[in-house]
């Protein structure tokens, strides 16, 4: 099957091209024109073609889609550690430009196509605002009530896939964390207290990669998330994934009371139709430990500067400090 990947080099995009290379499949990535994105392109060029290029570009846009029998769309600025190095929350109508913009100008670009490829659409749970007052888990059926700018342009997104007249299938993703050291002042946004749901970044790239296999995906929206051995709450997060790089757990006055837009998914049915759950947090530590071998030595040796810095970087933390 030819298939194109946005946000190719990305984090769930990585883990998709990877399954559906392992399949066979005729991969096509597009992603901006970075230095790293460029190196990751020359590192796989015998086994994908690339097209570097901007989402708000239709001439890019355009290059991208053709001939393809499937789009994977994942390109989107996020609200914490976006490749573009703007956050949606910082600049939103720029970030809307490319993730509601970049969104429409794919659709076109497909719709334009002799024969239109079929589109997966990645959204988030993030859409379905506070939540922490309500029984969990959320299931699709659930209205949205998006508080931030990048859900909000998840939801207008939703509906222009669903408006498109493409055949199409939606993925709601609860959170898959990059295997890598990484240290997201993200993580002072949520309430400890909160609910979320893990899941592996390679269980999105088989769920991914089964959809294109399966016909009962398509027309549909689903959860993609870990599972019931994946719902956790944000302070055990926390703490696992700062021990897993060798550091201690931050003072309880560095995160927020107030709630976050996570929580804890139906996937029953995603399961059931995709057979995606193989990981679970457990397994994503040992791998964060694996991929940074020695360095954890010297994170512990540097920990109290570490965890310096890293407290700066919490609003409440630095306030209470000032």
């Amino acid at each position: 099957m030819k298939v194109l990947v946005t946000g190719a080099f990305g984090n769930i995009g990585r883990s998709a091209v990877e399954e559906l290379l392992r399949r066979g499949h005729d991969v096509r990535c597009f992603d901006l024109k970075t230095k790293a994105n460029m190196r990751e392109a020359r590192r796989i060029k015998h086994q994908a073609e690339s097209v570097l290029g901007d989402l708000r570009n239709p001439e890019d846009v355009a290059v991208a889609v053709q001939d393809r029998d499937v789009v994977v769309h994942l390109a989107f600025v996020i609200p914490r550690l976006s490749a573009t190095g703007v956050n949606s929350e910082d600049d939103p109508e720029w970030a809307r430009q490319i993730n509601v913009g970049g969104t429409r100008n794919l659709i076109q670009a497909m719709n334009t196509q002799p024969h239109p490829a079929r589109l997966l659409f990645a959204s988030s749970f993030h859409i379905y605002g506070y939540t922490q007052d309500q029984a969990p888990p959320r299931k699709v059926t659930d209205i949205p009530h998006p508080v931030e700018h990048y859900a909000h342009h998840k939801v207008e997104c939703e509906r222009l896939v669903r408006e498109s007249g493409l055949e199409w299938a939606i993925f709601r993703l609860a959170a898959a964390l990059p295997v890598r050291l990484i240290f997201d002042p993200g993580m002072f946004d949520v309430s400890l207290d909160n609910r979320i749901e893990f899941v592996h970044t390679r269980d999105v790239g088989l769920a991914i990669a089964n959809a294109l296999e399966i016909e009962e995906a398509w027309g549909s929206i689903w959860h993609i998330g870990g599972g019931t051995a994946c719902q956790i709450y944000q302070r055990e997060l926390v703490e696992s994934v700062l021990e897993a790089v060798g550091l201690r757990m931050l003072p309880e006055e560095a995160f927020p009371s107030e709630p976050y837009p996570t929580d804890w998914l139906d996937t029953l049915e995603s399961q059931q139709v995709l057979h995606y759950q193989r990981y679970t947090l457990q397994d994503y530590l040992q791998d964060l430990k694996a991929k940074l071998g020695f360095k954890r030595y010297f994170v512990r040796m540097l920990q109290p500067i570490i965890r310096s810095v890293l407290l700066s970087k919490s609003p409440l933390f630095a306030a209470r400090s000032a």
